[in-house]
């Protein structure tokens, strides 16, 4: 079951923004994109290696966020199923919301691989969007649920520039968790 209801989350959210919405910009604004051309030189192949590496690195940290809202947090990504307790382990120690990052990173991964300007402009309406719902709805509704925990949190870890040393604040009595 707990299997599904990720399974389900990720269907339903990151894979819709990273899948299905780009398949359908690149099928449906073909004539107005500046894809590489079929024959293109060395900047458009190093252009496509760069996107594949940066979708491979942020599949990797959406990867680990969503472990780390499983095992630590006890819940899922979805608003409709969240994590019981504040995960503030591994990556989230140094940026509030590194699974944001992770996507933003496949989309950017994307448009630099299909050379699409119309892919560039989804990951800036998807920036967006995100920061639109985190500051209005997520981060109160995150401050309600954990409180003063979140309170200091949300105080020494920035929300999407990462912090150089990771905070040091996080208690927790699973020292499994800090990974």
């Amino acid at each position: 079951m707990t299997l599904l209801r990720h399974l389900v989350a990720i269907l339903a959210l990151p894979f819709a923004v990273v899948v299905l919405v780009p398949r359908w910009i690149l099928t449906a604004a073909t004539p107005g994109d500046t894809r590489w051309p079929a024959g293109a030189s060395l900047p458009a192949a190093g252009g496509r290696a760069l996107g594949g590496l940066l979708f491979l690195a942020g599949f990797a940290l959406f990867a680990w966020c969503v472990a780390l809202f499983a095992r630590v947090g006890r819940g899922t990504l979805a608003p409709w199923d969240p994590t019981r307790r504040l995960v503030v382990v591994g990556p989230y120690r140094h940026v509030r919301n590194p699974m944001i990052t992770g996507v933003a990173a496949m989309l950017a991964g994307e448009a630099l691989a299909f050379g699409s300007r119309y892919l560039a402009y989804w990951l800036g309406a998807f920036a967006l969007i995100n920061h639109l719902y985190f500051v209005l709805v997520e981060e109160p509704g995150l401050a309600k649920r954990f409180g003063a925990g979140y309170g200091e949190y949300r105080a020494a870890v920035p929300r999407w520039v990462p912090r150089l040393r990771p905070w040091s604040g996080a208690s927790s009595s699973d020292d499994d968790t800090r990974r």
